[in-house]
């Protein structure tokens, strides 16, 4: 079948999803979550060959991480299916109901996209949660995972399209096969059939998506995102705090890649975090002059280390003269994601939550919580990092538009 085609039958299914009730919905996923753990050994086997692919390619650490799939994390994607499905249905419902005073009822009311585009890298449990959020919100959903994973997507693909399929219409579910460049820059422009594109993934597959793309897109987030250590900090707490959010996952887009420390507190915080870091996994560090000095393994940093998203266990370092500099860098080299300050000082805290232009600002925590599980939205399509129609974690809400009903009594003007 045709990309063209593909994208056909995905608009006459999104015809079909605008009339189906929350029963047939919550039906498809609790049925596509048992088939996922009932195929769970077909796609182990699948994702076996990816990573053996992968690991002859060279293919670094990091996204053998994202590629990797275990029974533990099949049924992480099961569960996470189920608990979408047990979420409130985000469509039919009125936002707000208006009465004019010509006797008009004006009614608005959430409504799908449509056809939602997903062009994502090496994590099949996004071909899950896209597929998941995507049904449980009545669109339907045009896949394209990267060429690394692609055995693995078809075997995820080929359980849920069939569990979905026995409670909604056919096409709802698809995964485009051809891995290649020229087809995503062909899903790119299918203007009419998609509604909406949304690029999950490193910075370089955003920004050619947002650079070559005539569909409208949401841009998600490539995560440079930083850590500041106020000089209020508490220097435990603020060591804990780093090494979770640069070590715990470091593939992922809401890791840590820059840390910055007030230059009254460096002295004492830098070592008891590298020390946090090295206990949790070693982590090259990449350091200014001053964060060097103090630092005797940390490299030299390069421009380029500040804007870099490392995906790896690499953390750029450092000090700054207090908060206002912390913002400054922050706004400058920060990709709009999520950004942590660490401080006891409640006014320091109000100006860096205020000052600091990124989706999710943290006080005294991780930014690895910057996950539509973690804020209670079930599963995540993305995290967007631009202003217009949805910012932060995506989840059922941002996947809706709205219609307006208008009920009248043969009113004209």
């Amino acid at each position: 079948m045709t990309l063209l085609e593909q994208a056909q039958r995905a608009r006459a299914a999104s015809y079909e999803l605008l009339t189906t009730d929350t029963r047939a919905r919550d039906g498809a996923l609790l049925a596509m979550a048992d088939a996922l753990e009932a195929g769970a050994e077909a796609i182990l086997a699948a994702n076996a060959q990816d990573l053996a692919a992968a690991r002859a390619a060279g293919r670094r650490e990091a996204l053998l991480d994202r590629l990797s799939l275990s029974p533990a994390r099949i049924a992480g994607m099961a569960n996470g299916l189920r608990k979408v499905a047990a979420l409130p249905d985000p469509v039919g419902g009125a936002d707000a109901v208006m009465r004019r005073p010509n006797g008009l009822s004006i009614e608005k009311r959430r409504v799908p996209i449509g056809v939602v585009g997903i062009i994502y890298e090496a994590r099949p449990n996004v071909t899950a949660d896209a597929a998941g959020l995507c049904l449980k919100s009545a669109n339907a959903c045009l896949l394209r995972g990267g060429s690394e994973a692609l055995l693995t997507n078809c075997a995820v693909v080929d359980c849920l399209s069939a569990a979905a399929e026995a409670h909604l219409p056919a096409g709802a579910v698809q995964l485009v096969r051809d891995p290649s460049r020229e087809t995503a820059a062909q899903m790119m422009r299918l203007n009419g059939y998609l509604d909406v594109l949304i690029p999950r993934g490193g910075a370089g597959l955003i920004r050619s998506v947002v650079e070559t793309a005539s569909v409208p897109v949401i841009e998600t987030g490539a995560g440079v995102c930083h850590t500041y250590v106020d000089t209020a900090a508490d220097i435990p707490m603020a060591a804990a705090i780093v090494a979770n959010a640069k070590c715990s996952r470091p593939s992922v887009c809401n890791a840590c890649e820059t840390l910055l420390v007030h230059e009254e507190i460096a002295a004492r915080a830098l070592p008891a975090i590298a020390a946090a870091l090295e206990a949790a996994h070693a982590t090259e560090l990449r350091g200014c002059p001053r964060a060097c000095a103090i630092l005797p393994q940390a490299l030299p940093a390069t421009e380029e280390d500040w804007s870099a998203e490392y995906g790896d266990y690499i953390l750029a370092v450092r000090v700054v003269s207090g908060v206002e500099e912390a913002i400054a860098h922050i706004n400058r080299y920060g990709t709009h994601h999520s950004e942590c300050i660490v401080t006891e000082h409640i006014p320091t805290a109000e100006r860096f939550l205020s000052a600091v232009d990124a989706a999710a600002v943290y006080v005294n925590a991780s930014t690895r919580f910057t996950d539509g599980e973690e804020f209670g939205f079930g599963a995540e399509i993305g995290i967007s990092t631009q202003k217009l129609h949805a910012r932060g974690p995506m989840g059922l809400h941002e996947l809706t538009s709205v219609k307006y009903v208008v009920r009248g009594a043969g009113q004209v003007r």
